[in-house]
């Protein structure tokens, strides 16, 4: 899987998940986290993913969407409110999320 998400012309939208993790049940946290971005690819308008941790525990995750409305109902997704559920109780000391329209992109690869 490519580490940069492959997105289309802009229009689109982003949202930035940044965290800290509080420590506890890093095997939870692992398995619910891998699942939330095998579901999140199956929703309509569910463009790509990108995600971080430094060791520090701060986290970065980045999702690309064709809409706000795809946005919502991801946001609703039970399964995904499960996790915000225990996110909350469980593994986030604090977190900040950001949606954020990309009116322009542009990318660099160097030749192999």
């Amino acid at each position: 899987m490519d580490p940069l998400a492959r997105t289309p012309k802009p229009p689109y939208y982003a949202v930035v998940f940044t965290s800290v993790r509080t420590g506890a049940d890093a095997e939870g946290y692992a398995a619910t986290a891998a699942r939330m971005v095998e579901l999140a690819a199956a929703q309509p308008g569910f463009l790509g993913i990108e995600s971080t941790r430094g060791a520090d525990g701060v986290g970065i995750t980045v999702s690309y969407w064709d809409s706000l409305d795809s946005i919502r109902r991801w946001q609703q997704h039970v399964e995904h409110l499960l996790a915000q559920e225990k996110g909350r109780s469980t593994w986030y000391a604090r977190f900040r999320l950001r949606v954020c329209r990309v009116e322009r992109d542009h990318d660099f690869e160097a030749d192999a």
